[in-house]
């Protein structure tokens, strides 16, 4: 056992948030604002976090460009998550979207405008009017930079607020008392290496995505699934981990996002002849249609020999018509990002495009007030003391499969519903905190002096690419039960390596190399959980595409997927299929 240092410095707080993002600091606005003391923890300058890259828009039903309704903006949202998402959770959300919206406006959220001063809406894939009639503008659209907009808005906010920021911090691992309830977390300073205990009477996860697992990524390099790491060092669940979404349009070769707002604004996909392929997959939505279903399309466009490029391995996407006004307008980040990462100009020639992983739809089991629960005896049970929001909570909205623009808008939802349920529950008037037992502590710091102790032969990148790699092959656009299984052995191996990985600088200021240690720990959870979760569902559903079983089993599979990290297990809940007012979507084949 190696010895632990029991005296760290110590912290108080009502709340620890962990993550600034925009899920993180629109929670953190909400506390601060009722009086709360909270404490946000940030791997990188709040600005700087992931919601930064989003570009196309926040969904909301405000109707400013054509006729629109929340009904419509739910049944559009339990039909893109196949069916698998829960509907009492995707109601709150379509109903609270246009509140959510104004509320950014006035916060001074700088959208863009109509003639009549209205927020200016674009249409995107899988948004329609009259459930499924046609196209609805619904993306309220800040250019092609919305989540920086979005963030930099929240951040001054949180700055009038006098949140307290602790800008280069890494949380490590949540402290739980024998009850199970959280009492905080410990977190490492990068600055100086030294390891805190930030006692909480809450703690909140708002860490965003972990798409670093894969070797071609629209993530950022923060992106390493932190907070599901914690949670399911904790023995809590991961859910419905099987379900990533393959963004269409990343830049071939390089994995840079290209909105979907150019195919909103009236971009269009092509192959080799020239041919605008989605009018043969999707009628009636054609480049609109959901997520998934584009990136399938494609992907078969270039397996059947029909891609772009000397190697046949990409689709083109041809914006030129729209006039060099509009891209300049409407598109300026995107013209930028295919001239850098393209090196194209998109005013004159196409962009080069091929499915890249995006975004988690599964995560940590939540219910729409943000609380974290733990499925025993055939109910949810909440876990007191912990939240999570945003892309590491699985609530589940999303399900199989996310629309594009409600992202942003679960950030903004779930965080004011966390902050709001958190401040109803007084905790300024609470008992004091509770003593975090001497176990919990000795866990989490054994751990990292395990990893500053090792002498192993492994390298943390080398362990890192093997993943990576491992990941892109076997769980893919299409999978096969064979690739999976296969991908499961390699994945499990790589966990053991990665218990036996070491590095050489032991210096304290600034150790990137202990940094990128820890979040392989991080990582390597994930890849675990999703690669299981993934080989077990014998059935094709929203971004979980597998040639072996093509269609689509309610019968047998309408359930989340409950990974365990003990034993790598995994158990089975139902989908809330009743919402909060109104009738059951019952499910059907999603055609567009």
């Amino acid at each position: 056992m190696v010895a632990v240092k029991k005296s760290l410095p110590r912290r108080q707080f009502d709340v620890v948030v962990v993550g600034a993002g925009g899920a993180g600091m629109r929670c953190s606005l909400q506390l601060a604002q009722a009086g709360l003391s909270v404490a946000v923890l940030s791997k990188v300058f709040p600005t700087r976090s992931h919601t930064v890259a989003a570009q196309g828009g926040i969904g909301a039903s405000l109707g400013n460009m054509s006729e629109d309704s929340w009904y419509w903006h739910m049944y559009d949202t339990v039909k893109g998550s196949d069916w698998l998402g829960d509907q009492d959770a995707i109601e709150f959300m379509c109903r609270e979207a246009p509140n959510a919206v104004y509320e950014l406006e006035h916060f001074g959220m700088p959208f863009d405008r109509n003639a009549n001063g209205t927020i200016y809406q674009r249409p995107f894939g899988g948004h329609t009017a009259n459930f499924g009639e046609k196209p609805v503008q619904r993306a309220c659209a800040a250019a092609d930079r919305t989540g920086h907009a979005l963030l930099h808005t929240l951040y001054q906010r949180n700055v009038a607020a006098r949140t307290q920021f602790f800008v280069e911090w890494m949380a490590l691992d949540l402290l739980r008392n024998e009850a199970g309830d959280v009492l905080g977390v410990t977190a490492l300073e990068m600055e100086t290496g030294e390891i805190y205990v930030l006692e909480a009477k809450t703690t909140v996860l708002a860490t965003g995505g972990a798409g670093r697992i894969w070797a071609a990524s629209t993530n950022a390099f923060i992106n390493t699934g932190d907070g599901l790491g914690m949670a399911a060092r904790a023995g809590l669940a991961l859910q419905d981990m099987e379900f990533w979404q393959f963004h269409p349009t990343g830049v071939a070769g390089a994995g840079v996002l290209i909105t979907e707002g150019v195919r909103g604004e009236g971009g269009i996909l092509l192959n080799k002849d020239g041919e605008r392929f989605m009018e043969r997959y999707a009628p009636t939505l054609k480049d609109l249609a959901p997520r998934d279903f584009v990136s399938r399309s494609m992907d078969q466009e270039i397996k059947e020999g029909r891609g772009c490029g000397p190697d046949g391995s990409y689709v083109v996407l041809k914006l030129d018509h729209l006039g060099a006004e509009t891209i300049q307008k409407r598109l300026p980040s995107i013209r930028e990002i295919a001239i850098k990462f393209g090196n194209v100009d998109p005013i004159k020639e196409p962009i080069p495009v091929v499915p890249t992983i995006h975004y988690q739809m599964g995560g940590i089991p939540a219910n729409y007030h943000g609380q974290v629960v733990d499925w025993k005896n055939g109910q949810n049970n909440v876990v007191k003391g912990l939240y999570a929001i945003g892309e590491c909570a699985a609530v589940s909205v999303h399900g199989a499969n996310r629309l594009g623009t409600n992202s942003l808008l679960d950030l903004v939802v779930f965080g004011r519903a966390a902050g709001n349920h958190i401040v109803n529950l007084h905790l300024e008037k609470q008992r004091a905190h509770e003593a975090v037992p001497a176990e919990s502590l000795d866990f989490s710091i054994g751990r990292v002096a395990k990893l500053e102790d090792s002498k192993g032969t492994e390298k943390v990148q080398d362990v890192g690419n093997a993943i990576r790699t491992s990941m892109q092959r076997h769980c893919g656009v299409f999978r096969t039960i064979n690739l999976l299984e296969e991908g499961v052995g390699q994945i499990e191996e790589l966990a053991q390596q990665a218990q036996h990985v070491a590095f050489k600088d032991k210096s304290k200021v600034f150790n990137t190399a202990r940094i990128e240690a820890l979040e392989l720990a991080n990582m390597t959870e994930v890849a675990r959980a999703t690669i299981l979760s993934a080989s077990k569902r014998t059935e094709s559903r929203g971004a979980h595409a597998l040639d072996d079983h093509p269609n689509r089993d309610d019968e047998n599979w309408l359930k989340h997927t409950l990974w365990y990290s003990e034993g790598s297990r995994l158990d089975y809940k139902p989908v809330q299929m009743k919402p909060l007012t109104v009738d059951t979507f019952p499910p059907k084949a999603r055609t567009f």
